[in-house]
């Protein structure tokens, strides 16, 4: 660069050839005529705190214990080498290595048997006609609590690794205050929302206060065709309900919550609590917000999700099938039950997935 300036070459042009701006030519030459020579400074960036072994030491660790935080790493590194380490430096070398910070799934164990039933209900039941699942009630019940399931404890994982069985929290129940609530959706209906008060919800319990105020009346009004739906919990198949159920009730597979669109309702009501100004201070406002709410779903969402039922039956049963045949792997299942799940939550309103949000415990 500064023989082509003594030839006589313009700044320009030599800053053109070398692809350079012209600034860094006119420096050079200027510091060439001053001292007779011109040497770029070399950048000097600041010395790694950690080494190649070190490096490996932190994704181990992290890999070892999911929940630890960078400071907890950054620790064990000091008392394992003698070297600190900010917590920032751990997190950047987790980052490095394919690890991050995320959620960790939630979900039960799904055994053989039930993924047997599941495939054998997916299968009699795809098929079906709109005209036949406009005669389904669907209901379930949900708990939602007074605080909102923010669900900040999280875990190093890599990326579409969530549903690996290190990266799953199992969760049977929940504790805290809160309400229990039951109701039922339909393709062109819905009923009153029940919020029950304290105390475990029996099979007596059921009858008196969900199917002889609420189902018995709805089946009245639409017809003895009405085909009633609710899960296995222990309440719902005591005696004392099948005595009392005169309509055809729908044989639902064990640990199936995928399968039923009351689901996505749930998890849209806790939303639009959420989204309220005001947070319930306590049940009884919660209470009232429920009700609220569940009164202005907009019916046109619970029609697409009862109709979603026959294009979620034709996706599962050959998952079903595959994943019973080739005994895969929970983690796997769980991931490919999910992408369904997200995708008709996502046609339904543009959400985003089926992540708790708002004020919806499971």
């Amino acid at each position: 660069m500064i023989g082509k300036l003594e030839e006589g070459r313009t700044v320009i042009s030599v800053a053109a050839e070398f692809g350079i701006n012209k600034s860094v030519v006119s420096r050079a030459w200027k510091a060439f005529q001053t001292t007779g020579k011109a040497v770029r400074k070399v950048a000097v960036s600041r010395p790694r705190t950690t080494s190649a072994w070190d490096d490996r030491y932190i994704v181990l660790q992290a890999k070892r214990g999911r929940q630890q935080s960078a400071s907890a790493i950054a620790q064990q590194l000091c008392t394992a080498t003698g070297r600190q380490v900010l917590r920032f430096t751990v997190a950047r070398r987790l980052h490095k290595g394919g690890l991050f910070a995320r959620r960790p799934e939630r979900c039960l164990t799904l055994k053989v048997g039930h993924r047997r039933h599941r495939l054998q209900w997916c299968r009699e039941h795809k098929n079906w006609t709109t005209d036949q699942w406009s005669r389904v009630l669907f209901t379930d019940e949900s708990r939602f609590s007074t605080r909102s399931d923010s669900q900040r404890v999280l875990i190093w994982r890599e990326v579409e690794t969530c549903f690996y069985p290190s990266n799953i929290k199992e969760r049977h129940r929940n504790d805290g205050p809160g309400v229990l609530v039951w109701g039922g959706i339909m393709l062109n209906g819905r009923t009153e929302l029940h919020v029950f008060n304290r105390g475990s919800v029996t099979g007596d319990r059921y009858c008196e206060e969900v199917l002889l105020p609420h189902v018995r009346l709805f089946r009245g009004a639409i017809g003895p065709d009405l085909i009633f739906m609710d899960d296995n919990a222990r309440p719902h198949r005591t005696l004392a309900v099948e005595e009392l159920m005169e309509s055809e009730d729908m044989d639902w597979p064990a640990y199936s919550p995928d399968l039923n669109p009351i689901e996505h309702v749930w998890d849209a009501l806790g939303r639009y609590i959420a989204a309220r100004l005001h947070p319930p201070e306590n049940t009884q406002q919660l209470k009232q917000m429920l009700i609220e709410e569940w009164a202005l779903l907009p019916q046109e969402m619970l029609h697409q999700l009862v109709l979603s039922m026959g294009r979620r039956l034709a996706t599962n049963t050959p998952l079903q099938a595959v994943t019973l045949l080739t005994e895969i792997p929970n983690a796997y299942f769980y991931a490919m039950l999910r992408y369904v799940q997200t995708r008709y939550l996502s046609e339904m309103d543009g959400g985003s997935g089926s992540e708790l949000t708002g004020y919806q415990q499971v």
